[in-house]
């Protein structure tokens, strides 16, 4: 008996396999063919350090893209996510890069599936002694 169902586990082995990976890869296509992007611009709030100045442009505002279902992102209130780059620990003039930090409530988003993400993921400054 033991060999009838190992002998039938293992008998046309490679249709089996074939069909294995086509139905995962329909799964993943399915799954990832659904993801859209939305990108929102949001106001970057820059620290700054007390006793440098920056001689290059400063921005003031960064993209935000929230990646998920279509039916999801578009729902997002944009406003609840807040972009801050922090140039406080700056310790000598040069071009000093941070990254983008953004916060916003982890449940919702991850929740719902959703990946929100700066882009440009840093932010470079000259800065220059006062």
């Amino acid at each position: 008996m033991k060999n009838k169902v190992l002998s039938s586990v293992l008998q046309n082995w490679i249709p089996k396999i074939f069909s294995f990976l086509t139905a995962l890869f329909i799964v993943l296509a399915v799954r990832f063919m659904n993801v859209n992007d939305r990108v929102v611009t949001l106001p970057l709030d820059v620290i700054l350090p007390e006793s440098y100045s920056a001689a290059s442009l400063v921005p003031d505002t960064v993209d935000a893209v929230i990646t998920g279902p279509e039916s999801i992102i578009y729902l997002v209130d944009p406003s609840e996510i807040k972009a801050t780059a922090d140039f406080s620990s700056v310790d000598g003039p040069g071009i000093v890069r941070v990254p983008i930090s953004l916060d916003y409530r982890d449940d919702i988003y991850t929740r719902d599936g959703l990946v929100v993400s700066a882009r440009p993921s840093t932010v470079r400054i000259l800065f220059e002694e006062k």
